[in-house]
């Protein structure tokens, strides 16, 4: 392919000088620009074939005049730079009309194979719709190491279309995030997205739970019930753990996907299905094919996008990062406020996360509620580590800490009140006064710390699940989120 005319607009010299110097060797002609105002003199009287420019520039935004740009040079390939690595900056240059976005620092070869690419298809780049999109950086993704770049330039492509996607991954990595995030840029995201969990139903319900069933369909059936895909309707159908799926489940979606429409069990008139569906897996597909588990007819129509999330482990700084907002977030939940410290975010960066983001969310809770201290170091976090990692059970509270702090409180209780009861207990008895100073606590700690998970909170707290149900209600604690009701 013959060269082109690259227009490159960056506020960095030694940037424009060292690409600058690569596209010429790649064989094209090259102007720069160290501003926007530069830009709009160069697009004017240099007439590039490509245009690659930085988002923060000295007097603006480089995304914000992308629409304009294109509306005067329709087609025109936009490849878009940034240090700001967030999805929301991905996902704005896409829908601002940008052909691609790469973020700082990027490898030059990779922008070579963008500018070629760029200028083969150069009368095929989709053109903005003008669109402002509000600022989406509180979305729920977290991250700006090089791996997640790429997990947040494939959403950004996917993000403005309906076909299907695939998300595999590790447990614990946020396949339900990607999922949700991709409905709620997308054009469906004004009507529901629903999620069904295929390992969490039993089998011979599976295709009731997603398609529905008639009155009398089958024993039990006493009404008409609406299946996952009638709830979606329009919206979004998120199948989780799709590797679980039972084979003759599998071949009735596959039906469904082939010809749009369902038929509830138990009914006949076919209804049609609206939805985009977006499926995901920790399992190896393509082994489960080999074995018989899985229909590979099935697979080629889930994975027309594949997304693969990258391990906890191969995300090196956004550890500290994602540790910093599960903090925040257990603090807005009403927990104690704790920070991370240098040392306590290199020792998290350094561990292996075998559990991944879900691990690393559930650490930072434990942390949040049982460490006595508002500083987080290494030391604090290595304490939880090594109990974890040996099997044990994580103590409720720091003991030395916990028996200081209650036999404080009993003595200033006795100094205020034994005078009053002479040789004699308070009526209820000490036990029954400081119970429920030791018990609540440690009760909502617990509920908290599992996410409302009861079989595993029983099994921390050594107690049996009748007997935690009771104590919850008792103590008047809403079991989902380890908080008193009142």
């Amino acid at each position: 392919m013959s060269g082109g005319k690259i227009l490159l607009v960056d506020d960095d010299e030694a940037i424009r000088t060292v690409v600058t110097e690569a596209l010429r060797r790649d064989g094209h002609r090259v102007s720069s620009a160290a501003n926007l105002a530069e830009r709009a003199e160069l697009l004017a009287r240099f007439e590039p074939d490509v245009l690659i420019t930085d988002v923060i520039l000295p007097d603006g935004n480089g995304l914000d005049g992308v629409p304009d740009i294109l509306a005067k040079h329709p087609g025109l390939p936009i490849i878009v730079l940034s240090a700001q690595n967030t999805l929301s900056t991905a996902v704005r240059a896409t829908e601002q009309g940008a052909f691609e976005y790469l973020p700082k620092p990027f490898d030059l070869d990779e922008l070579c194979r963008a500018v070629r690419d760029g200028l083969r298809r150069s009368r095929q780049a989709a053109s903005a719709d003008g669109r402002e999109n509000d600022d989406n950086g509180g979305l729920p993704l977290i991250g700006r190491s090089p791996a997640m770049q790429d997990v947040y330039r494939t959403i950004a492509r996917v993000v403005p279309n309906d076909l299907s996607v695939l998300i595999l991954g590790e447990s614990g990595t946020g396949k339900e995030l990607v999922s949700k995030a991709i409905h709620d840029l997308g054009q469906r995201k004004a009507r529901p997205f629903v999620a069904v969990n295929m390992a969490a139903i039993p089998r011979e319900l599976i295709e009731a739970e997603l398609f529905g069933h008639e009155r009398g369909a089958f024993t039990g059936a006493l009404n008409r019930s609406a299946g996952r895909f009638e709830q979606a309707a329009g919206g979004t159908l998120f199948l989780d753990e799709i590797g679980d799926m039972p084979m003759d489940a599998q071949t009735r979606l596959l039906r469904v996907l082939q010809s749009g429409e369902f038929t509830t069990v138990g009914g006949n008139r076919a209804i049609r299905a609206d939805v985009r569906i977006i499926a995901a897996t920790h399992k190896n597909l393509i082994e489960l094919i080999a074995a018989g588990a899985f229909r590979e007819d099935l697979y080629y129509r889930l994975n027309v996008i594949p997304i693969t999330l990258p391990p906890l482990r191969q995300r090196g700084d956004d550890v500290g990062m994602l540790a910093r907002h599960f903090l925040e977030s257990a603090a807005a939940e009403g927990l104690p406020r704790k920070h991370l410290d240098a040392s306590g975010s290199a020792r998290l960066a350094a561990h292996d996360w075998p559990g991944n983001v879900r691990e690393l969310e559930n650490l930072m809770r434990r942390l949040a509620v049982l460490s006595r201290d508002d500083v987080i170091t290494a030391n604090l976090v290595d304490q939880q580590l090594d109990q974890w990692s040996e099997g044990r059970e994580p103590e409720p509270a720091d003991s030395r800490f916990a028996d200081e702090s209650l036999a404080m409180a009993v003595e200033q209780y006795l100094g205020r009140h034994f005078a009053e009861f002479g040789s004699a207990l308070p009526p209820d008895g000490l036990y029954h006064r400081f119970a429920d100073m030791v018990e609540r606590p440690l009760l909502r700690a617990t509920m908290s710390a599992v996410r409302g998970n009861q079989i595993k909170a029983s099994k921390l707290l050594g107690i049996n699940r009748n007997t935690l149900r009771k104590k919850l209600g008792d103590l008047n604690i809403d079991p989902a989120f380890g908080r008193h009701k009142g």
